[in-house]
């Protein structure tokens, strides 16, 4: 009798690994759709300004879509805390394709720019829910794993979406770009609904509909949406210091303020107090927020640096920046081993330590140097950032039951975009002022970067001023690091306060 017990057990727990095996995939593909859009659209900007124009408004390809993921994430982590994760995930999904579908049958720039801006506001509800289910539906212990594999579909959407896309648009023409999501979403979107199953206790239900703070909701994306069009147009659309960058700058602060009344006042907050008041969760927001802000360093100014002071082809230096992208899944898987023994905080202290050295490092490469030397040292970065990512993510995941799960993983990645955002208007200021300086103003970072990729060979005074602005970026970079080590030191507590439900036999 005992065995025919133990033999359904184990039966049932073999089904359980079955749903699984299916909703990961799911997520996997869902994760890749959010992954690969931006390297992949970008390899075909010229093929889409050519057949739609709009050269002056092209960069809000990339804006429109990062602003709606970015604004949204908020938005959705808390619907998934209320109406549970699948409702969230679907919803995301048929937004994102239906952008992808517009995108493909777009009739000018504009309307390109605002079916984008539909493929982000899915993009937000991906992005956070499949981050929220993978802690939902595994086990503290086999967690790294799984963060293993999304780091795994971000590190080959870097390698892969740039060729990807150079041939999708040279072969099949642009619009596939986008129409190619319609297949692998919809695969996704059915595994989704076939395989997740949520236990009728996780939703909300209509009583949790009564408490949607839907105030709170549109003055979030109010007020990040106006800070956030600031960073990434400021300098780029118009000057810092011009009436529109001024004005957006000032809507963003008195929008701040109306958020922090209407949530005071909401019953059940978008952005609860409690995000920013438990200590654990506050720090590891902090530095989720200080290392998005270092991510841009290699991700935007390294290719330039691979063929401007390297000499290398457009392929060469691609490799040269997907090496992080290699180590960092391998760290994270491995990461687990790690903070069993030292624990969620150590452990992202030694990453991000070791990041920061790394990233200083640059300021002694010799000119022009040998290529295996930034090589290795995006490696250790790469090693680096996935003893720091996967574990604070799993840890603050744990320290939450499954309504505040969502929230709390929204606010994680809400605050590395923010920090991406800050990263990209702070590094391209500081590039563009060592360019300056040292051309005597006679570049900047856009005419440096159009006349490499040109194919010209580089004048020996141009290559030793991309050199001098990405040392100075990097060694923003390592100060960035820095800033995530101290808040991490000072904010968290040395062990996370893992609830014991989800601890399981864990070493935290």
């Amino acid at each position: 009798m005992a065995r025919t017990e133990t033999s359904a057990k184990e039966a049932g727990q073999a089904a359980v690994a079955t749903r699984r095996g299916p909703v990961m995939v799911a997520l996997m593909l869902s994760m890749a759709l959010v992954a690969l859009d931006s390297t992949v659209v970008a390899t075909a900007v010229p093929q889409i300004v050519g057949d739609l124009g709009g050269f002056a408004y092209f960069s809000w390809l990339f804006s429109g879509y990062l602003l709606a993921v970015t604004v949204t994430l908020p938005v959705y982590g808390k619907l998934s805390d209320t109406f549970g994760r699948k409702p969230v995930l679907v919803f995301g999904a048929a937004l994102f394709l239906l952008g992808s579908l517009l995108s493909g049958v777009a009739w000018n720039m504009g309307a390109l720019i605002v079916f984008r801006v539909v493929q982000g506001l899915g993009g937000g509800a991906l992005q956070g829910t499949v981050q929220t289910l993978a802690a939902d539906l595994f086990p503290l212990a086999e967690r790294p794993k799984i963060q293993a594999r999304l780091s795994t579909v971000w590190a080959v959407s870097a390698v892969a979406g740039p060729g990807v896309g150079g041939l999708l648009a040279a072969y099949a023409g642009w619009r596939w770009i986008f129409l190619v999501n319609l297949p692998v979403g919809a695969v996704a979107l059915w595994m989704v609904v076939r395989h997740l199953r949520e236990s009728p206790r996780e939703p909300g239900g209509a009583a949790a509909r009564a408490r949607i703070d839907w105030a709170g909701a549109l003055a979030v994306f109010a007020c990040a949406g106006a800070l956030l069009t600031a960073l990434v147009q400021g300098g780029v659309a118009w000057p810092w210091l011009s009436a529109p960058s001024l004005g957006l700058f000032g809507a963003g602060l008195v929008l701040a303020v109306v958020v922090v009344l209407v949530e005071r006042r909401a019953e059940d907050p978008v952005i609860p107090g409690w995000v920013w008041r438990r200590r654990t969760i506050a720090a590891v927001n902090v530095a989720f927020g200080a290392v998005g802000l270092l991510m841009v360093a290699p991700t935007v100014f390294l290719p330039t640096y691979a063929q401007g002071v390297l000499g290398l082809e457009p392929v060469a230096a691609g490799f040269v920046l997907s090496v992080w992208t290699l180590t960092w899944p391998a760290s994270a898987a491995l990461s687990q081993h790690v903070y069993r023994r030292i624990g969620f905080r150590d452990t992202a202290l030694l990453g991000v330590g070791v990041t920061s050295l790394a990233l200083a490092a640059f300021q002694w490469l010799p000119y022009p140097g040998a290529v295996w030397q930034p090589v290795l040292l995006m490696a250790v970065v790469g090693a680096g950032l996935g003893l720091f990512s996967a574990p604070l993510m799993v840890g603050v995941q744990s320290t939450v039951g499954w309504s505040e799960r969502g929230t709390v993983t929204a606010s994680v990645l809400f605050c590395r975009q923010t920090g991406q955002t800050l990263g990209a208007s702070l590094f391209g200021a500081l590039a563009n002022a060592v360019l300056v300086a040292r051309l005597g103003g006679v570049g900047d970072l856009d005419a440096v970067t159009r006349a490499v990729d040109s194919g010209a060979r580089v004048p020996e005074a141009t290559g030793r001023a991309v050199a001098a602005a990405t040392q100075a970026v990097y060694l923003g970079a390592a100060v960035a690091a820095g800033v995530a080590f101290v808040a991490l030191l000072a904010l968290a507590p040395r062990r996370f306060p893992v609830r014991a439900t989800s601890a399981e036999a864990a070493g935290e």
